[in-house]
């Protein structure tokens, strides 16, 4: 997980930028991911929530991902917390995964 805010100017174009990392991977499907992203209610924070299963880089050719951190720095507000944390389960609305 990675949690950060932006300036109120950069945060536009941090959505922006996310959505074109979001159809970038679900045009390429490169499997074994999930990753969602939360944007906090006061419209500047970013919470990035990435699984994958370990066997390949999913953001490694993924173009949209690298100009999304090209420019990072100058729409940051705060530095990123990075936190590694271990899947319990989750749920889906149909079943208990584990």
């Amino acid at each position: 997980m990675v949690q950060y805010f932006t300036t109120n100017e950069g945060a536009q174009r941090n959505c922006e930028l996310i959505e074109d990392v979001l159809c970038e991977l679900a045009a390429r499907d490169p499997g074994g991911v999930e990753y969602q992203v939360l944007m906090f209610d006061d419209g500047v924070g970013f919470m990035h929530v990435v699984a994958f299963d370990g066997t390949a880089d999913p953001f490694g050719d993924c173009a949209a991902y690298h100009e999304f951190h090209r420019a990072l720095a100058e729409r940051l507000a705060t530095p990123p917390v990075v936190r590694y944390a271990a899947l319990i389960g989750s749920y889906h609305g149909r079943q208990l995964a584990r």
